[in-house]
C-alpha cells in the first residue's frame, strides 16, 4: 500500500494499449519495461495480459495499466473491449519487416474507430538492434509520425534501448492531457480536436527528443 493510498492522496490510473502486427515484439517491450525481462523464444500471447507500473509525476502517483493484444492481432483484428477506456497507445512495427510498417495505417484506423481522439499515441520502431537487416529507415518512421501527429521512438526490447523512455513519455503525455482537461474542462474537447498537433509539436522539448531517440542511426 503506497502512502498516497493510505492518505487518500491523488492517484491516477491510465490504461495504455500496445498494438501492431504479430511478432513485432509487443510482449517483450512490455516485459522489458515492467519486469526488465526479455524472452528470445517468446510465443504469441494467449489470453488477456497486462502489467501495472507506477511512476511519480508532480508529487502524484500515476499508475499505467499496460495491455498486450493477447494474440488477437493474428486474426487481423482486436476486439473493441481491448481498446475500451484506453487513453494511450503504442503502435509498434519491426524495423526489419516492412510489412509491419505498412500495417501501421490499419492499426491507426482501428485505434481511431474504437478510441477517443484524446488518446496519446506513439509510433514505436522496435528491434533497432537489427540494423544490419533494417528494412524501414529512421526517416520513414519519423515522416509517418509527423504526418499522423504521433510521438516517435526507435526501441530495442532486446538491449533495452529507449524502452523505458517510450512508455514514460506516453504516460507523461496522458498525465499532461488530463491536467489540461481539468484546467480547461469546458473547452478542452473542442481545442483538442482543432489543435491535435499541439500534443506533440508545441512542447518543444518533447519534439526535440523525438529526433534524438532513434538508435543505430550511425
Amino acid at each position: 500500500m503506497s502512502e498516497s493510498d493510505e492518505e487518500g492522496g491523488e492517484e491516477y490510473l491510465f490504461k495504455i494499449v500496445i498494438i501492431g502486427d504479430s511478432a513485432v515484439g509487443k510482449s517483450n517491450l512490455l516485459s522489458r519495461y515492467a519486469r526488465n525481462e526479455f524472452n528470445p523464444h517468446s510465443k504469441a500471447t494467449i489470453g488477456v495480459e497486462f502489467q501495472t507500473q507506477s511512476m511519480g509525476i508532480d508529487g502524484k502517483e500515476v499508475k499505467a495499466q499496460i495491455w498486450d493484444t493477447a494474440g488477437q492481432e493474428r486474426f487481423r483484428a482486436v476486439t473493441s473491449a481491448y481498446y475500451r477506456g484506453a487513453v494511450g497507445a503504442l503502435i509498434v512495427y519491426d524495423i526489419s519487416r516492412r510489412t509491419t510498417f505498412d500495417s501501421v495505417a490499419r492499426w491507426l484506423d482501428e485505434l481511431k474507430t474504437h478510441c477517443d481522439t484524446t488518446v496519446a499515441r506513439m509510433l514505436v520502431a522496435n528491434k533497432c538492434d537489427l540494423e544490419t537487416i533494417r528494412d524501414v529507415s529512421v526517416e520513414e518512421g519519423k515522416t509517418l509520425a509527423e504526418e499522423e501527429d504521433l510521438f516517435f521512438m526507435e526501441t530495442s526490447a532486446l538491449d533495452s534501448t529507449n524502452v523505458k523512455k517510450a512508455f514514460e513519455l506516453v504516460i507523461r503525455d496522458i498525465y499532461n492531457n488530463v491536467s489540461r482537461k481539468v484546467l480547461n474542462s469546458d473547452t478542452y474537447k473542442a481545442e483538442l480536436t482543432v489543435n491535435r498537433v499541439s500534443l506533440t509539436k508545441t512542447e518543444t522539448d518533447a519534439s526535440k527528443q523525438t529526433r534524438n531517440f532513434s538508435c543505430c542511426s550511425s
